[in-house]
């Protein structure tokens, strides 16, 4: 005789574990080992891209590594507006909820790491809002700052110095703050609010101490060590600086 608390319990589907796969800063050979493993045997793998096309880098990235996969793209706005961006997350979460539910296991691929900056903790939180024994497991990548300081040869911290990563999103009213109580500064996501940046920079008479870098990994890398070659120029979306006090 069959157990009826056992019988539901066996007639619910699981649901599949979600990943948040990490692969790197744009160079394919930096995505790791884990990752593609990751991304070979689960059966779905989602990937962001803007609302304005399909276009994804993370995709282009693992092209080399899983060329047979079909990936689905999630359109995210560029946009600083907190309710347009709180509708797309609970968009494509529910879409990811809805693969999941089968009891299918899905990666969501993104640049760098999945935990630092990254579209994914903010897809997964909205989902676990939803599901909160969803199992998430994150596979970690190389980030844009690592890969810049070794493609720079510019050590990030040593001894006993400090490091702080700050975003650049909004201007240089960050790395005001971070360069009283750091050694070292990454500042992400320095495309928009360059110019802002540059003159913060200048007037904290540091852009001596400051190195870019930009489109890391690709044929059109470019490290640029005296930052007034940029003065009053666009710089392109995947772009950082690397400040050193000392």
């Amino acid at each position: 005789m069959v157990d009826r608390k056992q019988a539901k319990s066996q007639s619910i589907p699981k649901t599949g574990i979600l990943y948040g796969v990490g692969v790197g800063p744009g160079d394919p050979d930096l995505v790791t080992i884990k990752a593609v493993e990751v991304l070979k045997k689960v059966p779905k793998i989602f990937a962001a891209s803007s609302s304005k096309n399909d276009y994804s880098i993370a995709e282009n990235i693992v092209k080399t590594h899983i060329n047979a996969k079909d990936i689905e793209k999630l359109p995210f706005p560029m946009s600083n507006d907190k309710s347009v961006l709180l509708e797309a997350w609970e968009k494509n979460s529910a879409r990811v909820l809805e693969i999941l539910n089968t009891g299918t296991d899905c990666a969501f691929i993104t640049l760098g790491d999945p935990l630092t900056y990254s579209t994914f903790s903010y897809l997964f939180k909205t989902i676990r809002k939803k599901a909160a024994n969803l199992e998430v497991v994150s596979i970690p990548g190389i980030t844009s700052f690592q890969a810049a300081a070794a493609a720079a040869n510019i050590p990030l911290s040593e001894g006993e110095e400090s490091l702080v990563i700050v975003s650049g999103a909004r201007g240089g009213a960050k790395l005001k703050q971070a360069v009283q109580i750091s050694d070292n500064v990454v500042m992400l996501k320095t495309y928009r609010q360059f110019n802002n940046i540059y003159q913060t920079l200048e007037d904290l008479d540091m852009l001596e101490h400051s190195t870019f870098v930009c489109k890391l990994g690709t044929d059109q890398q470019t490290i640029v060590s005296d930052l007034t070659q940029l003065k009053d120029t666009s710089t392109p979306y995947l772009s950082l600086i690397i400040v050193k006090k000392t």
